[in-house]
């Protein structure tokens, strides 16, 4: 008798189970990689045109710049003008801040050049951080044309 209670249980167990398992997921947000005010403003942060004409010259600025500032070259990819580069954080050395660089053509000798920032796998908002990059990189791309 008991044995037949335990197993009915299981039996009302595993039917709840494969019911639950029927449920629909809810619907994706329809809005999900629309851009926004903040993001757009963010994006005018990031980026600064320089009067550079070549890429290769510009990567290899970047390159100096993010080691400049302590960071270890993870990737760079010249021909798509992509760097990725991370190092930890002071004080606390188990923070961890990434950037992601890229460097495309804008026309009549001018490169765009936009950094990404992460700590901790949140991005970083504050408009001081990427003006400190940008400040060393002109630094870096003077030194280039020297």
């Amino acid at each position: 008798m008991r044995a037949k209670r335990g197993v009915r249980w299981i039996a009302i167990g595993l039917l709840g189970l494969a019911l639950s398992a029927c449920a629909s997921a809810p619907p994706p947000e329809t809005n999900l990689l629309a851009p926004d005010e903040e993001q757009t403003k963010l994006r005018a942060i990031q980026s600064r045109t320089f009067d550079v004409a070549d890429r290769t010259q510009a990567v290899r600025a970047v390159i100096a710049a993010l080691q400049d500032l302590g960071f270890i070259i993870e990737r760079a990819n010249g021909p798509l003008g992509l760097v990725t580069a991370a190092r930890f954080a002071e004080p606390r050395y188990y923070d961890v801040m990434g950037v992601t660089v890229t460097v495309r053509p804008e026309g009549d000798g001018k490169m765009l050049i936009r950094a990404n920032a992460i700590y901790n796998n949140a991005p970083v908002t504050d408009a001081k951080v990427y003006q400190n990059f940008f400040a060393t990189l002109e630094r870096s791309l003077f030194l280039e044309r020297n």
